[in-house]
């Protein structure tokens, strides 16, 4: 079982989560009564929709993760999972993403995922290729 597909299982057990197509017509997603929240596309690449005031106030923290790749003006975060820990911190995001999700977004805010998810936008490089070993 892929760590993507570890991390789909675990959520799937999440309370008022749907899984289905993703919108971008790339994989499976799980989705909220009104968005979607996450989509996987592959065997360690999601992107989650963690909304612009979120991403604002976790900046930083995302940044500094190797796991995170961030799009300039996307509401979507690209998460890579290369091991435990990276499905751990998708869990986290996705509570994070889900509280975002409960109030409507501000008006100077995308709608609900209006640009789409950052897959085909985000090329994820592994880790050790980062790093130059």
């Amino acid at each position: 079982m892929t760590l993507a597909q570890r991390a789909l299982e675990r959520l799937q057990a999440w309370p008022d989560l749907r899984v289905g197509p993703a919108s971008c017509g790339t994989g499976r997603a799980l989705r909220s009564v009104r968005d979607d929240i996450v989509h996987f596309h592959s065997a360690r690449d999601v992107d989650l929709h963690l909304t612009r005031r979120a991403i604002q106030r976790f900046h930083y923290d995302l940044a500094a993760s190797s796991a995170i790749h961030l799009l300039p003006g996307s509401c979507w975060v690209t998460v890579h999972l290369d091991c435990e820990a990276d499905v751990d911190l998708l869990l986290s995001l996705m509570s994070i993403a889900l509280k975002a999700h409960q109030t409507p977004p501000a008006a100077d805010e995308d709608g609900p995922g209006l640009a789409g998810c950052n897959f085909h936008r985000v090329t994820v490089l592994p880790r050790d290729a980062v790093a130059g070993g």
